[in-house]
Order: C-alpha cells, then sequence, then structure tokens
C-alpha cells in the first residue's frame, strides 16, 4: 500500500475545484495509457461538489466520456431516483450532462430494483457487476475487480469512510461487497464496498473539508490508528494515496507529518 500525501486548499471551493481539475487529468491519462478509465465517485457534500465543479470545468471534455465507467464506493439502500442517495446527486451534478454510455455507469441497486429491499442480495448483484468487468477487462476470474483509476472516498467525523463504519466491519474481509445494516448514521441500510476493495484501486482519493473532520483527518494519517477504529486509517491505493483537504481538515495532522499547500 501507498503512503499517504496531504494537500491542503484554502477552503471548500477551491478543494472542489482543485480535485475536479485533477480528476479530468488522470481520466486523460488512463485513456490515452489504456483506452479507457475507470473512477469509483463518493457522495457527501464535498464529493457532489467535485462533481459539480467538474460540470463545470472548462477543461471538462477533455474526457472521452463515452470510454468511462463510472462505479459507486457506496450507497444508501433506498428507491432509485431517492435524493439522499448517492446516485442521484452524483446524476444531478454532473452524470446527467456529460455523454456517458448507459452501460458504463453502474450505479449501485436501489430497493425498487430486482432484488426489493434483500440488502444481502444486492450487495451479491454488484459483487457480480465487477466481476463480470473484471473478466471483460482482463479476463480474470481472481480478485473479481476491475481497474479502478481512482477511488474518491469522503470520511466522516467517526472516521468512517464509504458505509465501512468504526467497529462494524472486517478489515479482511474477503468480500468485495457487503450490506451494511444498523448504520449509526440514516438511512440504516447501505451497500458498501470492503476495505479489500477499495485498496486495489491505483489511486484512492480521501477528501475532507470542514473542522468537523479534522480529527478523523489525524486519525487517518496516524500510524498508530486501529482500521477497525477509524476505518480512514485503512484506506489506502495501490500506487497513491491523497488526502485532499481544506485548511479547516488539516487542523489536526499528525506530528510529522505535513500538508504541502496547492498551488
Amino acid at each position: 500500500m501507498s503512503t499517504p500525501t496531504v494537500v491542503v486548499h484554502a477552503d471548500q471551493q477551491s478543494l472542489a475545484e482543485a480535485v475536479a481539475a485533477k480528476l479530468v487529468t488522470r481520466i486523460a491519462e488512463a485513456q490515452a495509457q489504456r483506452g479507457s478509465a475507470s473512477v469509483v465517485v463518493t457522495g457527501g457534500g464535498v464529493g457532489t461538489a467535485v462533481l459539480a465543479a467538474l460540470n463545470g470545468a472548462r477543461n471538462r471534455d477533455s474526457v472521452d466520456w463515452r470510454r468511462l465507467d463510472v462505479w459507486w464506493g457506496d450507497e444508501r439502500f433506498l428507491p432509485a431516483g431517492d435524493p439522499e442517495r448517492n446516485e442521484t446527486g452524483a446524476r444531478r451534478a454532473l452524470l446527467d450532462h456529460v455523454d456517458l454510455d448507459p452501460a458504463r455507469v453502474h450505479a449501485m441497486p436501489a430497493t425498487d430494483g430486482p432484488d426489493g429491499d434483500d440488502a444481502e442480495a444486492a450487495a451479491v448483484r454488484y459483487a457480480a457487476e465487477l466481476a463480470a468487468a473484471a473478466r471483460a477487462e482482463r479476463a480474470d476470474d481472481g480478485a473479481g475487480l476491475p481497474t479502478f483509476d481512482v477511488l474518491m472516498l469522503g470520511v466522516g467525523p467517526d472516521a468512517h469512510v464509504a458505509s465501512l463504519f468504526p467497529k462494524m466491519f472486517d478489515p479482511s474481509e474477503g468480500r468485495t461487497v457487503v450490506p451494511v445494516h444498523d448504520s449509526p448514521k440514516p438511512p440504516p441500510t447501505r451497500i458498501s464496498l470492503t476495505m479489500a476493495a477499495i485498496r486495489t484501486a491505483r489511486e484512492v482519493w480521501i477528501l475532507a473539508a470542514g473542522g468537523s473532520k479534522a480529527h478523523a483527518v489525524g486519525l487517518g494519517l496516524s500510524p498508530a490508528t486501529d482500521p477497525l477504529e477509524a476505518p480512514v486509517a485503512g484506506a489506502r491505493g495501490a500506487e497513491q494515496t491523497l488526502f485532499l483537504l481544506d485548511a479547516a481538515a488539516a487542523g489536526e495532522l499528525p506530528p510529522g507529518v505535513a500538508g504541502s499547500d496547492a498551488p
């Protein structure tokens, strides 16, 4: 796993705009190298702000949107179109405004989908979709995951990432997707990638804004933190891990960890 790099921006808006610009560049690079790209998006205030900033970016269409796969790191298990679903926010902010191939937009199942309110079956279905994409990409019958070029994660004040909450997940979970029940943050039922799946991404970008996230960010960057207690501490990319923060979220960096100011 990679060692985290910390980049600090002045405020949430400048953070969102900078991450959006960086994402355009990273997608374009991946497409130039391999013909297509794959990203995992996140919900929450910062995640949605990044997508909205990307929609308004001048270089937005340097991405070949038809050759991009979009996945989700987690989802609130609610009916399709519910305003609380991460998919709904992502579509409103960006996805409905660009020329994506619908077959390459991989939304997590909803409660009015083929599995109804069976979150376990819905998680199995999403894992199967990931495995099918992996096989199509490289005839892979092992890890069951396609290549994620960039996987973005928000972080909660309790240090959760995706829908992996403290003391509620097994860091060694061998599955790629799991149902989450009795979430401490509503709604209580969710679907989430596992930590094992997150760690396969080439790059993991952890996004945080606001002073309420500062303690969680500090835990995530401390080598002494147990990922079971603070899942953000276990979220690392295979090649690169970035903590992309605003100044308030960078307020409790551990001793010896320095954040570089954004250019």
